[in-house]
């Protein structure tokens, strides 16, 4: 069964291959585990927000707080 994708898999999958980073080499120079980086590649929704940043700062970018609208437009 494959997951969806979310924002975060396709955003990293996306800067991870723009900078010819295997998940390995990712995942060392983040410092945190290969099966994290899988996981959130693979659209995994329930991930560590401290060790999504770490992966993120590599980039220039963090995870935080945005709001939402619903179906209507409204927040």
């Amino acid at each position: 069964m494959n997951t969806p994708a979310t924002p975060f898999s396709t955003f990293l999958k996306q800067k991870r291959k723009e900078t010819s980073l295997t998940q390995e080499e990712l995942a060392n120079k983040a410092g945190v585990g290969l099966r994290f980086i899988r996981d959130i590649e693979q659209g995994k929704k329930t991930i560590r927000m401290d060790k999504l940043n770490e992966v993120l700062s590599l980039f220039g970018y963090e995870a935080g707080p945005i709001k939402v609208e619903d179906a209507d437009g409204n927040t």
